[in-house]
């Protein structure tokens, strides 16, 4: 039995049809195949950053550490170690035959001065490993003292205020916040060249809000971050540590202003 010519252009019209669907369907898998393969490759080149960002801050913690205990075992070594091999010669002298009463006294002097001296200093590390205040009585006395030991200096003056009420419980947090501000106030009177600073802490609903601002010789902010100094990242990890977050704003010859937001202090 033979079609029709009708027959034969229905036939035809559904083919070209189920043909047009068909290629329209290709084209779309083909579409959004290649579209899902450009979304993953953008997905796993973000979290490639992200890892490589993640290694950068852990390599300038690392960094900061290791420069930490090199200072630390300096000052350990030229002020406190010298000073009592001196001590320690100081009192074989004093055991040596016909030494006479004013050159005992003169030695003891000098033993009790050095000692003296050594005592400062070592109390001075231990101060700079932990601060005895913040680990008595929490981060808020803990940078009240920070900022009076800056403004002893008559060259920074600091204003710092704060409304919010901290849990001493988590001084292991917390310590991060102050390490943080050690390291902005440390960059303002070094680098910055700023002669006023001022530190503010507040609450808002969940999250605490830190605001530093300095009248220093600023920077770009797009270079700065682009070329991220160790001490950027060093406050960038303790940051991450947080599961905080920060913003900075600067200009040559306008200083820095940094705001802090933290949810879990």
């Amino acid at each position: 039995m033979q079609l029709g010519t009708e027959e034969i252009k229905i036939a035809q019209t559904i083919i070209a049809v189920a043909l047009a669907f068909l290629s329209i369907a290709l084209v779309m898998i083909l579409f959004f195949y290649f579209s899902r393969k450009k979304i993953v490759q953008k997905e796993i080149e973000k979290r490639e950053l992200e890892v490589n960002h993640q290694k950068e801050l852990l390599h300038s913690v690392l960094v900061t550490q290791e420069a930490e205990r090199k200072r630390i075992a300096q000052d350990l070594h030229d002020d406190i170690s010298s000073k009592l091999n001196v001590v320690a010669l100081h009192t074989h002298l004093l055991s040596t035959p016909d030494i006479t009463d004013l050159e005992r006294t003169e030695i003891m002097q000098q033993i009790s001065d050095l000692t003296g001296k050594a005592l400062e200093n070592s109390r001075r590390i231990a101060h700079d490993l932990l601060p005895p205040v913040f680990e008595r009585f929490g981060l808020h006395a803990g940078i009240e003292e920070l900022v009076l030991e800056f403004n002893s200096s008559k060259t920074m003056q600091v204003t710092y205020t704060n409304s919010v009420k901290f849990d001493e419980a988590k001084n292991d947090k917390l310590l991060h916040v102050f390490r943080i501000l050690q390291e902005l106030l440390n960059n303002s009177l070094r680098h910055g060249k700023a002669t006023q600073v001022q530190i503010t802490m507040a609450q808002y609903n969940d999250q605490i809000q830190l605001q530093y601002t300095d009248n220093g010789i600023g920077f770009e902010v797009h270079d700065s971050l682009k070329h991220r100094g160790l001490g950027l990242k060093n406050i960038e990890s303790r940051v991450g540590i947080l599961n905080g977050t920060f913003q900075v704003a600067s200009q040559p010859n306008h200083g820095v202003n940094y705001i802090f937001l933290f949810t879990k202090l």
